[in-house]
């Protein structure tokens, strides 16, 4: 995360700027409000310094530096486990900068909100998902960012998280005899995590499915697929 030291020197000329008689002339000038969001922030008082940066963007929406205020709220937010607070600046820095450089930090920042909130695979409340399609859109748009290499490295772990929950389900319609449930969330995992560490089990958990049901050429044919793709795999090993 690049910080915007240079930004209080930088904008120091603007603070001698006067406005009109029908402007709205702010408490303080930009320079002074960056000055006391970056003192909060290097005291580590997140909250403080994000409320400081969000009113930097609120009282100067027209200087060249507002986009970076809202970099710096949202990252603000972050640090201090405020997700939504993040969120929402991010929201509205999307909204208001569309074309700026920072686009794809932003990015990564709101997948990485959600991704902060994925919790026990049993308690899965849907941030993987989130966390998933925003750092795909991200790893899509900008490939070359600097960003995309460790977003496809959280998909890789966000697809086998989200794979361990279907077989998380899986496994529980199977104790319950649930087979036609149970095929369901394995079929979803072959056919949508085929990458994903969980295909080699839900492979084989489908031939033990369909051998409960009394359904033997599916069970040849997913042992097959399991053998073909997974030959020395610990799940092959368990095929009869």
């Amino acid at each position: 995360m690049k910080k915007h030291w240079a930004i209080i020197g930088m904008l120091a000329v603007l603070g001698g700027c006067a406005g009109t008689d029908n402007e709205i002339v702010a408490d303080k000038t930009l320079p002074e409000i960056y000055k006391t969001a970056y003192a909060e922030f290097n005291d580590e008082n997140y909250d403080a310094a994000a409320a400081e940066f969000l009113k930097a963007e609120s009282q100067h929406p027209a200087s060249p530096w507002a986009a970076d205020a809202l970099v710096m709220a949202a990252y603000s937010h972050y640090m201090d486990d405020d997700f939504a607070g993040a969120i929402l600046a991010i929201d509205r820095f999307m909204r208001f900068h569309p074309g700026h450089a920072d686009v794809p930090y932003m990015m990564y920042l709101r997948g990485m909100c959600y991704y902060r909130q994925v919790s026990d695979v049993r308690r899965e409340p849907g941030m993987s998902a989130y966390a998933l399609q925003q750092f795909q859109t991200l790893t899509q748009r900008f490939p070359r960012s600097p960003y995309a290499k460790n977003a496809e490295n959280k998909i890789i772990i966000l697809k086998n998280y989200i794979a361990g929950k279907v077989m998380y389900s899986a496994r529980n319609d199977m104790q319950k005899e649930n087979w036609t449930s149970a095929i369901n969330h394995l079929q979803t995992v072959v056919k949508d995590a085929q990458e994903t560490v969980m295909t080699p089990e839900a492979l084989y958990r489908l031939t033990e499915c369909y051998t409960a049901i009394g359904l033997p050429e599916q069970v040849a044919g997913y042992a097959e697929m399991l053998r073909t793709n997974f030959p020395d795999n610990e799940w092959t090993k368990k095929l009869k």
